[in-house]
């Protein structure tokens, strides 16, 4: 890719593809709020670092961005524990689906990973420690690196979210056991259900995603993260952030990137640009059909990838 001009005529290429493919998959149909989302849906943006976003389909419409947010507060956790995070929690993929408490005893509850839902459980409790508000915390973050201060949390999804937290409980209290918990568990269980319920669009949360693609250094200039915390940042999205579809993922699409069961996938090429793409169909491990299907496409017309 020779200019930056030459996105929009990929994302409009990408979409015109998309829209041609049978089988998108099905919401998640454990969330109610999140089932009645039409699968055929579909919206992507690409930011650049200096804060140009890019667009096509329904880019602008808020979706429930679930799992993604889980990048986003490892970020604001790492930067202010450093390498006393991982103490915590692990940085190698599972190999079982992300809401899994197999690994756990066999590993003193010390979770493989951040973006399994133990180890974002631990991630989020140790944010809630530092901060006392960990889901209002991750927003306002959300809200300034996004330009959107309209963000907010969708209160019907982290009711339903809270209704269907029983194996969520488990792990909090699992965990509490071995002592890798700080604050008492439904505690814990409130933070982390507003945090995944918070709606963003694709244009949201590919510009909130850019501090990636610029090794660190946030919207206003600050800097958040070391390098080497940005590149720890991306590289376990690349091995852990589709959960137990990473590698493949990996193998199709080439770049860090995180799903979340809302439908939308976050995508980053350090020092180029960062992505969103979002529609509710998901396969059976959580992951968006067309969004992986989207973002492979991305990778292939433009030859950006991070190998």
């Amino acid at each position: 890719m020779t200019s930056s001009t030459t996105f929009q005529p990929v994302l409009e290429r990408i979409a015109e593809e998309i829209e041609r493919t049978p089988g998108r998959g099905r919401p998640a149909d454990y969330i109610p709020a999140l089932a009645a989302c039409d699968p055929r849906s579909f919206g992507m943006a690409v930011a650049e670092p200096d804060g140009a976003v890019y667009g096509v389909g329904e880019w602008r419409r808020p979706f429930s961005a679930q799992s993604i947010t889980k990048v986003f507060t490892l970020a604001l956790v790492l930067a202010r524990e450093g390498d006393a995070l991982w103490e915590h929690v692990g940085r190698e993929p599972s190999g079982n689906p992300f809401n899994s408490l197999v690994q756990l005893e066999y590993e003193n509850g010390i979770p493989r990973n951040p973006f399994i839902n133990a180890g974002a459980l631990v991630v989020t409790d140790r944010l809630h420690t530092r901060t006392g508000d960990a889901s209002g915390e991750l927003l306002s973050f959300l809200k300034a690196e996004s330009g959107n201060q309209d963000l907010t949390f969708d209160k019907e999804v982290a009711a339903s979210e809270s209704a269907h937290g029983d194996r969520n409980a488990a792990l909090g209290h699992f965990m509490a056991s071995y002592g890798n918990i700080d604050n008492p568990v439904p505690v814990l269980l409130d933070q982390y259900f507003r945090q995944c319920s918070i709606a963003a669009s694709c244009a949201d949360l590919a510009l909130a995603t850019a501090f990636l693609a610029r090794h660190g250094i946030r919207a206003d200039g600050t800097r958040l993260l070391t390098l080497s915390q940005a590149k720890q940042i991306n590289a376990i999205m690349l091995t852990c952030g589709t959960y137990d579809a990473a590698g493949d993922f990996a193998y199709r699409v080439g770049l860090p990137g995180k799903s979340g069961v809302g439908g939308g996938i976050i995508a980053v090429v350090p020092g180029r640009c960062t992505l969103c793409v979002w529609s509710p169909g998901l396969d059976e491990r959580g992951n968006s059909v067309a969004g992986v299907a989207a973002l492979d496409r991305f990778t292939t017309l433009t030859g950006l990838s991070v190998f």
